[in-house]
């Protein structure tokens, strides 16, 4: 499998991506400039966390209108895993990709430590390696990673299962506690808390392992089913 770490002005993330795709979990990984619009050879594509065009308006509202994020749609929309992480949640919520939006936290301060997030749903691309109910430390790095969606938004998301992680002690004032959702489709997930930063022991928490296992093995079940 083959992934495309989009890199923005401002993204600080991509390198933790790389390197936890690269050296961790052993796939192909490109790091590529937000001016090159081809994903055509990219089976996946990761959207990495940092300030994109230093959050100026609102974070991830100029990355949004970017040449390259008119082809991640397009690629969405052909089944292809999508990752956005904090900056690249951001992103996703600002493109349309995923609904809501992310506000500044309750207190109004960047945050910067290990939560534990609970997982709601297990059954989809990204979450198939982990229990339901199991509990996962993962580190936030956020200013604005309040998410906040309309009480219709909020029912559609609990009525089709796409909350996938909330967070157990919320630290930002989340709604419903919501640390990471998935589209009705189940192939576009945006997270706050970052599984790049938690795959190996040493750096507190391999728990984000799994989530890129996952999203590895079932790439790998749809390819060979659909070109057997």
């Amino acid at each position: 499998m083959k992934f495309a770490v989009i890199v923005f002005p401002g993204s600080n993330c991509d390198h933790d991506m790389y390197h936890a795709v690269k050296e961790i979990l052993g796939e192909e990984v490109d790091l590529v400039w937000y001016q090159n619009s081809n994903l055509e050879n990219y089976d996946g594509i990761l959207l990495p966390g940092g300030f994109s065009y230093g959050d100026y308006l609102r974070s991830g509202a100029v990355a949004a209108t970017s040449d390259v994020m008119n082809q991640v749609k397009v690629h969405a929309t052909k089944g292809k895993p999508v990752l956005g992480v904090c900056n690249g949640f951001q992103i996703l919520t600002e493109a349309g990709l995923l609904p809501g939006a992310l506000m500044r936290n309750k207190k109004l301060s960047f945050m910067c430590h290990q939560e534990e997030l609970l997982v709601e749903n297990n059954e989809t691309m990204f979450t198939s390696g982990y229990g339901k109910g199991e509990i996962v430390r993962f580190p936030i790095a956020h200013g604005e990673g309040n998410y906040y969606c309309d009480p219709e938004t909020l029912s559609s998301l609990k009525a089709n299962n796409q909350i996938l992680f909330t967070y157990q002690n919320n630290p930002n004032g989340s709604v419903e506690n919501i640390a990471g959702i998935i589209n009705k489709e189940g192939n576009v997930l945006g997270m706050m808390p970052h599984p790049e930063r938690a795959v190996e022991a040493l750096l507190g928490s391999n728990d984000g392992l799994k989530l890129f296992q996952s999203i590895v093995k079932n790439w790998r079940e749809s390819y060979y089913v659909t070109n057997a």
